[in-house]
């Protein structure tokens, strides 16, 4: 290999390193009044550097570094800084420069350090049982049944949810009382998450006249304001909208979703009480029943809503005196996090910085501002991401999905804080007791994850041995992006 080969390459990694120490500059200084936990410091300088360094295309440099035999910088998200000297350090020294001398191991590493160590301060310590955390939702049986807290942290599991859109307080307390004694019995503590409702968009009453129960691709439908149901035309089935904000803004050519996708339709009018919509797709053959308390998405639709709603500020003083973390549904932007620490704050003024804070990403909007959420939350508190599936999925497009669920993971890990792989994991295997085939594969996946989140069915328990098994083979082969290289054992 010729030194002007090296050179060559040389040149555009040294002016790609001063690109990013510019640009991280910069985002750094945005960020400075926000960063109140000085062990977040570094975390937050190599993240402004990761999102500078993504934001060029460095696909010809990445083929010119392998042709010499070194990092592809592929696999730098914990470490950019770090990686791209290393690999600048070695060229120089290929060139006849000062001999390379390679960064101490544990400031190479410190990135990976400080992701585990947040994890376990989120989740607590990892159990045997697997390479990544579980986190179980508990159902409303778990409130009078100790039995089944007890099953859960007999199998390791780390972490239970509560979601404060079902039962009550009364309920809340029972399993939060339950999940404490089992941990006495069994000496596997398990961390309280509770999820505030938020804003969720849902169907409510349903008129839906004779013969008219279900709608098929083709067909109109109503969708009323609160209240508007019976001024909806007379010969359509139609839902009232629980959220008017939403409703108000839909446009003519908006896209509208029920019940996690399930139906697609768009606006084809607008209407005092409401609009009417034409359903695009719908199950085949069978159409769709309408029911109640099913979500809606309104993804091309612009409208403001405090994320943090009258009903979850007073959700919250329980949660605040009750549960480890918080997670907080539907936050949108920076704006959001602030207001609800600003809640917490009220509620326990002495330690409100020592409570765990989930952004759950469901929204195209909140993808957008995931950076400076997660800098206005991780700067304060300890925290962690939800790649929350199931609506994102439906806000964003489910092709689409496959690829935020990947870039999610990477600025996670280029924050330095946990990631939870929640919706729909294993979800036939836990209803029916057998798995598919697509599922499998992509619970395999969640090991790249800090946590991975299982929701109730009556196969549940079965589920969790079945998610242990395999994420304890895949630990061999992947940690967050870089392949493990494991002997292979099938040939």
């Amino acid at each position: 290999m010729t030194g002007t080969a090296i050179a060559d390459t040389l040149s555009p990694l040294e002016a790609l390193r001063s690109q990013v120490a510019a640009g991280a500059a910069t985002i750094l200084e945005g960020w400075a009044p926000v960063i109140r936990r000085p062990e977040f410091a570094d975390s937050a300088a190599n993240f402004a550097a990761y999102l500078t360094f993504r934001r060029q295309d460095i696909r010809p440099l990445q083929r010119q570094l392998v042709r010499l035999g070194l990092s592809s910088l592929g696999r730098a998200e914990a470490r950019v800084t770090a990686e791209l000297d290393a690999v600048a350090a070695m060229l120089r020294a290929a060139l006849g420069g000062a001999p390379f001398q390679p960064v101490p191991a544990d400031r190479f590493y410190a990135g990976e350090t400080a992701i585990a160590r947040r994890a376990e301060q989120m989740f607590g310590p990892l159990s045997v049982h697997s390479p990544v955390r579980l986190m179980v939702t508990l159902p409303s049986q778990a409130a009078d049944d100790p039995g089944f807290a007890r099953d859960l942290a007999g199998l390791g599991v780390e972490a239970v949810r509560i979601n404060c859109a079902h039962d009550d307080e009364a309920a809340w307390t029972r399993m939060i009382g339950n999940a404490a004694a089992a941990g006495q019995q069994t000496g596997q503590r398990m961390k309280i998450f509770m999820d505030l409702a938020g804003p969720k968009i849902r169907t409510g009453a349903l008129r839906l006249g004779k013969g008219r129960k279900r709608v098929f691709r083709g067909d109109d439908m109503a969708v009323a304001l609160p209240g508007q149901l019976d001024a909806a035309p007379g010969g359509l089935p139609a839902a009232e909208c629980t959220l008017p904000e939403a409703l108000a803004a839909a446009q003519p050519g908006q896209r509208v979703f029920l019940d996690d996708g399930k139906v697609a339709a768009e606006v084809i009018r607008r209407e005092d009480w409401g609009a009417v919509l034409r359903v695009t797709n719908a199950p085949e053959g069978k159409g769709y029943k309408l029911k109640p308390e099913k979500g809606m998405n309104f993804p091309d639709t612009d409208f403001a809503t405090p994320a943090l709603t009258r009903e979850d500020r007073e959700t919250l003083r329980f949660v605040a005196r009750h549960a480890d973390a918080v997670q907080f549904s539907f936050v949108q932007d920076a704006q959001d996090v602030c207001e609800l620490q600003a809640a917490l704050a009220q509620e326990r003024p002495d330690d409100w910085q020592e409570m765990g804070l989930v952004l759950k990403i469901e929204t195209a909007r909140a993808v957008r501002n995931l950076p400076e959420m997660l800098v206005q939350a991780a700067g304060s508190q300890p925290a962690a991401i939800m790649i929350a599936r199931g609506d994102l999925a439906v806000e964003i497009g489910f092709a689409r999905m496959a690829e935020m669920q990947e870039e999610i993971l990477w600025l996670g890990e280029a924050a330095q804080v946990p990631v939870i792989w929640a919706t729909q994991v294993l979800e036939s295997y836990l209803k029916s007791g057998l798995p598919s085939r697509g599922e499998m594969t992509d619970a395999a996946m969640a090991a790249r994850a800090e946590c991975v989140m299982l929701n109730k069915g009556p196969y549940l328990l079965n589920g969790i041995a079945e998610l242990d098994r395999l994420l304890d083979r895949m630990r061999g082969h992947i940690n967050k992006k870089t392949p493990q290289l494991r002997p292979l054992q099938s040939w």
